[in-house]
Parts: C-alpha cells; sequence; structure tokens
C-alpha cells in the first residue's frame, strides 16, 4: 500500500496538468450524473401512481382514446391491467400493492368485483385512504349519476368523469355486505342482482333498437323463455 501511495503521488507530481484535467472532467461528471438524479427525483415525487382496471367489455378501446391521454398529460403514471374474464378483477385487489390512486374503467361488474376483492384482503384497512376512481365504460353503469353529471355523448361521459378523477373530486358512498354462512363476503356500492334479474340486465343492450322499452322488452322475452322452458 505504501509502494502504490508513492508512485501515485509522483505520477500525479509528473503528469500534474494531465491530473488536473481528469479531477475536472470527473467533478463535472459527477455533478452532471448528481443534477439528473435530481431531476429524475423530483419528477417522480411530481408524479401520481395509479393503477387501472380495465373492462374487456370496451371493444371500441374508449379508455385509450379518451381517458388515458388526459391522466398522461396530467403526469400520472399509469398502470393499465386489462381483466380477460368474470372475477378476475376481484383477484387481482387480494394480491394489489398499495399505489397513490386506484381507476376503475368499466361498468357496474367490475367496479363491485373491485370493491369486494379490497374489502376481503385483511390489510384492507391500508387501503382505506386510497382514492377509488370509475371511468364509466360498461353497459350498466348505476354509480355515474351519484358521482357527475351525465350527457348523451360516451365520450364527453368518459371525460368528465376523468378530469374529476385529477381534480381529486370524492363522493362518500356507502357499501352494501351480503354474507352466507359458509362463503366469503360479497360487497356492492348500489345494489346486487342474481338469478333472473342478473340474466335479465346483461340483456338488456340486446334490445337496444327498442329505444326506452328496452328493460321491459328484456323482461318480458325473458319471463317468456321461462314459462315456454316449464310447460
Amino acid at each position: 500500500l505504501t509502494v502504490f501511495s508513492v508512485w501515485l503521488f509522483r505520477t500525479l507530481r509528473n503528469h500534474w496538468k494531465k491530473s488536473t484535467l481528469a479531477a475536472c472532467v470527473l467533478s463535472y461528471g459527477g455533478y452532471w450524473l448528481y443534477g439528473k438524479h435530481c431531476d429524475s427525483v423530483l419528477r417522480r415525487e411530481a408524479c401520481q401512481l395509479a393503477r387501472v382496471i380495465w373492462t374487456p367489455a370496451d371493444p371500441n378501446n374508449l379508455f385509450e382514446k379518451n381517458a388515458a391521454p388526459i391522466l398522461h398529460l396530467a403526469g400520472v403514471e399509469i398502470t393499465v391491467v386489462k381483466t380477460d374474464y368474470e372475477g378476475q378483477a376481484k383477484k387481482l385487489m387480494e394480491l394489489m400493492e398499495q399505489t397513490d390512486m386506484l381507476i376503475v374503467a368499466g361498468g357496474d361488474g367490475t367496479l363491485q368485483e373491485v370493491i369486494t376483492g379490497l374489502l376481503r384482503r385483511p390489510d384492507q384497512a391500508a387501503f382505506s385512504s386510497t382514492p377509488i376512481g370509475f371511468i364509466p365504460l360498461g353497459s350498466h353503469n348505476s354509480l355515474s349519476p351519484s358521482l357527475h353529471f351525465l350527457s348523451d355523448n360516451k365520450v364527453k361521459d368518459i371525460t368528465a368523469a376523468t378530469l374529476s378523477i385529477l381534480k381529486g373530486e370524492t363522493v362518500p358512498v356507502d357499501v352494501l355486505q351480503i354474507k352466507g354462512e359458509k362463503e366469503q363476503p360479497v360487497f356492492a356500492l348500489i345494489g346486487l342482482r342474481w338469478g333472473a334479474f342478473r340474466d335479465v340486465a346483461a340483456k338488456i343492450s340486446k334490445y337496444w333498437y327498442l329505444g326506452p322499452l328496452k328493460t321491459n322488452a328484456a323482461h318480458w322475452f325473458h319471463t317468456l323463455k321461462v314459462s315456454l322452458h316449464h310447460c
């Protein structure tokens, strides 16, 4: 170690100009890298992390076309998870890590799965302060009128919901819990349909051409089908 120190001292003394230049270059390079690191930290602190649960019932990619660009421009770093089957959002919530905000881009079914998955977690209290945003994309969006004004324009509804999320506008909502003797509890926000009511709700959009009569038509045709089946 002593021999190396002597050699280093002699080298620096004999080549002091090169040594000085190298020290300046290294100092400047270190300062530049430190500045880049600080800029990256500042950008990261200014951004919010959001996890988006995206329903498969969005064949026209309305979320990517209308909501995602607004979130990106606002500096929100989003992680999009597109569900592939019914019940997947519920499982994803049971494994999800902490995030700044959670956005549900879907309909009543996707929202109900997300709420159920979160409230079934043993550490649900850790997510009690995590805001949940809702972007109406599904065929049934019963919660939307309680959160923001709905129009006849789907794109306008999506952009209005996205802007409400960015503004931090919150609305307290009651949660309904349905618990059986053996099965895990199910949670819902507006209501819960099962049996014939759920079957009819899934087919209402099929009769879109009947306008305001589509709901009555769905119930009537379902009742007729069941009656013929039991005859």
